[in-house]
């Protein structure tokens, strides 16, 4: 199978034509580019393969705009990266100055080459015992690619332009601009774009804060612009995972859906613009502050990847993302040797104990860590310097004596202690971060980013942030923590960063150093796995900040809120699931009444709505009765049975017509089985709760479909209130095909609110 080729031809007025189409016919995506002259690429089709590929030539003709009066003699037909020289009069997007002067640049293109990049995994699927087993397959991966070279003679800007088209469907753009000429380039943004059909007349992005991350917003795409950015040195509670544009109405199974994100830890926005004259763009990049990036003759900027997700609904968009991410994790661990295994369960003490570490209460947690089924013990916040509470001590990384004194209680003999009890032992840090209240601040006041020598950025949380670029700075922070894994045999960090981050200037270069500090963080990620191998960390940014491809790629996890209330997490985990794969969204079980919002669940709920991602528990078990305990073991041992194959499994969701119900679930690759989640958040209008349709099947096959054991009895677990029994939720339950399950659906048990249920639907 040919994955790219290139066609020639001429349009109706003498038009020069170079149009490239690429396809992944096993992902069910094709694009297609039309090069008209000397100008930057057009996208003319991102959607399906097409039967007739030479058939893109003619939608230069096909698409082409007419001229119109009142405006330039050239209507707009946007570029991957549209400037004014091709007509585009809409927001900035390309942003470049050579002495303090913007320029106005327009691009010819002198080479085109495209081809298939043979490099990279992939894998074969097998069963093992009744699991998933990964092989690297003997082909590498086919990736079409596509290079653009193109630059402004007269300005001295030089523009190199990849895309490539991922094995999953991603579509993935970046740019390289160099200085050709004498004097600095400054670079302000280069913000890439995808135009869109113009029946993509709804847009669908995320909002939220600290503890209610990822809240799903609406608008139309009217003509103007909108954007999403993040200016805190990552991504906000605010940002948007996806900005995604689709047919007024798309959901979850049905509607063809673009969406848009970009691949950067760091400053960004996504956008999504329509002129008079054009159908619309939506697109992303970095955003630099002034004299951030300054490029010498020969220098070069690369952006960050801006990739492009399409699907019939959210679910297809987010498989890709799923797929892609999964396959950067498979690749570290055959490169580095090391072997896959299960996620392992995790006990968190921070809503167990918080500051008050001692050596007995530990212990003793750990003991019923083991009793729960946990297989990781991580201790948070507060063991190192003066850090009692959360004003002090940060930036110190050296265990606290006070706490954790030398001898037999000491942080290693805890260590050992969780270790000699079969389980992992991790450790938290905030390694970005310093209070001013530390020997680290006294001692380097440098060491911290600030926009002057005398004057600090706005305190949050009472911290400011640690210089990273510099490189005295890095080798404390890098050379502490691995002194550290090595002494406590730590197996995994929870690496926390809770300021916002502003006026980001490094004082060793007197400019902002938001670009660079991000590279350092990545950087310091991979160092000390590569460093550790089989170490693992975890991104949390308060919660559910800084969650992004860029950080994806390094770390292992992403804790995807400070919230553990699964009323909230409902939401939370479904959209944060737009990008993140479940095995790699931190799902806790809390206490109940809830630390966040002090809203009282059943444990079911809880355990319900925290079994699909990486599971684990933060809850002071010391003070529960040992039937909870019991009720715990019995749910992680149950999760334990289907978590290697939720780390493969396809992600679906239902667009339930009534707004107090979700349905969430896993579908196996060959569609063979699947789990799903009935969960009743609030009371509904209708009463018992209406059918709901399960996505993700094979309409022809049959299908048994049973309550999960966990969730069998109804009447025990005191969640239910039909007065009679639900026809099909027995031990034996009902047969019904794929096809009458997705689209008329099955009958959910009468819950109370704030409830959830599992059951498991089986190919025969």
């Amino acid at each position: 199978m040919t994955l790219i080729q290139t066609f020639r031809g001429t349009s109706s007025n003498g038009t020069d034509l170079t149009a490239v189409y690429a396809e992944q016919p096993a992902a069910g995506t094709a694009i297609a580019l039309v090069l008209p002259g000397n100008d930057l690429p057009r996208l003319v089709h991102w959607g399906r393969p097409l039967s007739a590929p030479e058939t893109v030539l003619d939608a230069f003709d096909a698409i082409a705009p007419q001229r119109v009066s009142g405006a330039l003699d050239y209507t707009a037909w946007p570029s991957v990266l549209p400037t004014q020289s091709e007509s585009w009069i809409g927001a900035t997007r390309f942003d470049v100055r050579r002495n303090g002067v913007e320029l106005f640049c327009k691009f010819v293109v002198t080479d085109i080459k495209a081809e298939t990049v043979a490099a990279g995994n992939t894998y074969d699927m097998t069963e093992k015992d009744g699991y998933p087993n990964w092989n690297v397959a003997s082909e590498p991966k086919q990736t079409p690619t596509v290079t653009v070279v193109a630059e402004d003679v007269e300005q001295c800007v030089k523009l190199t332009w990849t895309c490539e088209l991922d094995e999953t469907g991603l579509v993935r753009q970046r740019a390289q601009v160099t200085n050709t000429g004498d004097g600095q380039l400054e670079v302000g943004k280069v913000e890439l774009a995808f135009t869109v059909p113009a029946d993509a007349n709804e847009i669908l992005t995320t909002t939220g804060h600290h503890l209610h991350e990822r809240s799903p917003q609406r608008q139309n795409f009217t003509i103007g612009h909108f954007a999403k950015s993040s200016m805190i040195g990552r991504p906000d509670f605010d940002a948007t995972l996806l900005l995604s544009v689709g047919e007024h109405g798309f959901g979850f199974t049905h509607g063809n859906v673009y969406s848009a994100h970009v691949a950067w830890s760091g400053n960004s926005v996504l956008s999504a613009e329509r002129l008079p004259y054009t159908t619309g763009v939506i697109g992303g990049g970095e955003v630099l502050f002034g004299g951030e990036v300054g490029l010498e003759h020969g220098e070069s900027y690369t952006t960050p990847w801006l990739v492009g997700s399409y699907g019939e609904g959210l679910n297809e968009v987010a498989s890709r993302f799923h797929g892609y991410i999964r396959r950067v994790h498979r690749d570290w661990l055959v490169d580095h040797g090391i072997a896959p295994k299960p996620r392992p369960v995790i006990l968190n003490t921070w809503e167990a104990v918080y500051f008050n570490h001692d050596y007995d209460t530990l212990t003793a947690l750990a003991d019923k860590a083991v009793e729960s089924g946990v297989e990781r013990f991580v201790v948070d916040d507060g063991w190192f310097g003066a850090r009692r509470d959360d004003t002090a001590g940060l930036g110190d990384w050296q265990i606290s004596q006070d706490v954790w004194p030398d001898g037999d209680k000491s942080l290693k003999a805890l260590a050992d202690y969780v270790h000699g009890k079969g389980l992992e032992f991790g450790l938290w840090f905030e390694p970005e971060m310093v209070n001013p209240d530390s020997d680290m601040f006294r001692n380097h006041p440098d060491w911290v980013l600030k926009p002057t020598a005398g004057r600090l950025p706005m305190q949050g949380r009472t911290q400011q942030v640690v210089d990273l670029t510099n490189p005295d700075a890095y080798d404390y922070i890098y050379g502490a923590m691995d002194k550290l894994v090595s002494e406590l045999g730590i197996d995994y960090i929870k690496w926390d960063h809770n300021k916002l981050v502003t006026e980001e200037v490094s004082p060793l270069t007197g400019r902002p150093a938001a670009h660079a500090q991000t590279l350092a963080v990545y950087r310091i990620f991979t160092d000390l796995k590569a460093a550790h191998p089989g170490l693992e960390i975890e991104s949390c940014s308060s919660g559910g900040g800084r969650i992004d491809l860029g950080i994806l790629e390094v770390a292992d996890r992403v804790w995807a809120s400070d919230c553990v209330d699964p009323v909230e997490r409902a939401d939370i985990q479904r959209y944060t699931s737009l990008l993140v794969p479940p095995e790699m969204i931190g799902e806790h079980v809390g206490a109940s009444p809830a630390h966040s919002t002090h809203r009282a669940t059943s444990q079911e709920m809880r355990m319900a709505t925290a079994f699909f991602g990486h599971m684990g528990i933060e809850w002071n078990l010391l003070k529960e009765p040992q039937e909870d305990i019991d009720k715990l073991s019995e749910w992680t041992a149950e999760f334990k049975k289907h978590r290697e194959w939720f780390a493969v499994d396809t992600v679906v969701h239902s667009d339930a017509a009534d707004p107090a119900v979700r349905v969430d679930g896993c579908v196996m690759p060959n569609k063979a089985a699947a789990i799903y989640r009935f969960t009743q958040l609030t009371t509904s209008q209708t009463y018992p709760s209406a059918p709901v349709r399960l996505p993700g099947l094979d309409p022809d096959a049959v299908y048994v479909v049973s309550p999960l054991d966990v969730s069998l009895d109804l009447a025990k677990q005191d969640i239910g209130n039909g007065q009679s029994p639900l026809g099909w939720w027995n031990a034996d339950g009902v047969r019904m095909t794929g096809r009458a399950l997705t689209t008329y659906g099955i009958r959910p048990p009468a819950l109370h609110p704030a409830q959830a249920v599992l059951f498991k639907v089986v190919r025969i």
